[in-house]
């Protein structure tokens, strides 16, 4: 199964120059908790709330923050003709949830998750990919927060 058949091809992005409130306000409105950050019709990053909660708010960074500031630029993506099961690998090793989809000339096409995965008849990519996000680690672990948090 190819990823063009199981993604999500309605993404809202962000833009990296917008504060970190009004991409809040853009997660909170569409339900996400992730956007592609695109400049000139590439994407740059990835933002997720945990970014603006994390690397924003927890070190005292103000609601005018620009989202560059706070987003991961060292993204992981995807093509929407690659098998779901080399996909889900990738998710996998690097212990994310969801991951942009481009297109063979690179414009953003959509975006899949663990849950389009567990959706399609790639239930057995979804466990795979599944059990590596779960290990522990990871850029986000909660240890790792912690430790740059001064109480």
């Amino acid at each position: 199964m190819k990823v063009s058949e199981c993604m999500t091809s309605r993404v809202e992005t962000v833009s990296p120059d917008q504060p970190i409130s009004k991409a809040a306000q853009t997660m909170l409105s569409t339900d996400a908790g992730s956007m592609p950050v695109c400049e000139g019709g590439r994407v740059v990053g990835m933002l997720t709330d945990r970014d603006i909660a994390v690397r924003g708010v927890a070190k005292g960074l103000g609601s005018d923050t620009a989202v560059r500031d706070v987003m991961s630029s060292d993204i992981l993506c995807c093509y929407d003709d690659q098998d779901v099961t080399e996909v889900a690998d990738q998710m996998k090793e690097s212990q994310v949830r969801r991951i942009p989809v481009m297109s063979r000339d690179e414009q953003l096409v959509g975006i899949v998750s663990l849950g389009d995965l567990s959706r399609s008849h790639a239930n057995e990519a979804a466990s795979r990919a599944l059990e590596g996000v779960s290990e522990p680690g990871g850029e986000h672990n909660q240890s790792h927060a912690q430790a740059e948090v001064a109480y």
